[in-house]
């Protein structure tokens, strides 16, 4: 007799994991959901370590994909292909969940109607104690807590999606995202464009075991998001008309002031032009102002001093993202593509 199909199939796409898996599928198993209202499918791309030994431990199902690794985009379809849940649970493996994510998660679907996709945030307790890694993951948090509601995007580090919607939009695009980038992300926006609704729902939390070091979120941020980003903004004719989790309306003038701010600093080390130095500082103390309330969040959850470390970071990823605009215009005209005149005119100012 075949067993009754569970709520939700939970996918856990996973390469080279076996530093991650032993926690984050403990916390999953720990689940107060009960057992029989989900699956666990742990799809293993390539992985030469102890991945699937230790995935065989705790998974309902372990798929495990040839070599090469396909990227994250591809294994959770393969995954998705396998499950037999009305929804689809997405689990970054390096991603700890708390006992009552997965229940929230079904207690979020079933009391928001037209709800076709609701994910959630990192939580406030971020295990690894290195200043980077505590910043970029309450960051995280407080973006997802600010943008609570409907969105037109989605997260796939914990996130569900509808099966029967999932399927009708496409799955993630594998062939564009063959590594981890912003295919969860582009998979949200092709969610609306079908009349699917994603909600964000910031009760529904995860800890992320990642420890970030400087020079590989540097790649990461502007390599693997922003340019990418922009490239999908300028397909989509949204470059000019910012909205939305990461897209708020203010965001290209602060990085205009942030990127004017620099380029008078520049010029004032090379024509030793002391009086650009004011206005040069004027542009930041703007930008700072205007995000004092993301530093008292800081503040309170971890003091004064951790709040003004946060400034220069926060400062560095407004100039990031001025060089991912001017980047990814270049790139989008070197493949042919036509840039709206409006685009341009954002870019240079």
């Amino acid at each position: 007799m075949t067993a009754p199909a569970p709520f939700l199939s939970v996918i856990v796409p996973v390469h080279q994991g076996a530093r991650f898996l032993p926690e984050s599928l403990a916390a999953l198993a720990a689940s107060d959901l009960p057992r029989d209202q989900w699956e666990l499918i742990v799809v293993d791309d390539a992985s030469t370590d102890a991945t699937g030994k230790i995935a065989g431990d705790w998974a309902d199902r372990v798929l495990t994909l040839p070599a090469p690794a396909h990227g994250p985009a591809f294994a959770r379809n393969r995954g998705v292909e396998a499950s037999r849940g009305e929804w689809v649970a997405f689990i970054d493996a390096d991603v700890r969940v708390h006992p009552d994510t997965l229940r929230k998660m079904t207690e979020a679907i079933v009391r928001t109607p037209g709800l076709d996709a609701v994910f959630g945030a990192y939580d406030e307790a971020p295990p690894d104690p290195g200043f980077l890694s505590q910043y970029r993951n309450l960051l995280h948090r407080y973006v997802h807590l600010n943008g609570a509601g409907e969105v037109d995007t989605f997260w796939a580090g914990c996130g569900a999606v509808r099966a029967s919607a999932f399927t009708a939009a496409g799955g993630f695009d594998e062939a564009r995202y063959p590594r981890p980038q912003i295919e969860d992300i582009e998979l949200g926006y092709r969610l609306r464009d079908r009349g699917f609704r994603a909600f964000i729902c910031p009760e529904i939390q995860g800890a992320h075991l990642k420890r970030w070091r400087f020079w590989g979120a540097l790649r990461t941020d502007l390599l693997d998001r922003a340019i990418p980003w922009v490239l999908l903004l300028l397909e989509r004719d949204r470059i000019t008309r910012p909205a939305g989790l990461n897209l708020r309306r203010s965001e290209p003038v602060k990085i205009a002031l942030v990127c004017a701010a620099l380029l008078l600093l520049l010029l004032t080390l090379v024509l030793l032009r002391k009086d650009l130095l004011l206005p040069a500082v004027f542009a930041l103390a703007v930008v700072v102002v205007s995000n004092l309330g993301m530093y008292r969040w800081f503040a309170r959850l971890r003091g004064g001093l951790f709040a003004l470390a946060v400034i220069p970071f926060n400062l560095l990823y407004y100039a990031l993202s001025g060089v991912a605009v001017l980047s990814g215009l270049a790139l989008h005209l070197v493949r042919g593509r036509r840039v709206p005149a409006s685009a341009v005119h954002h870019a240079i100012g």
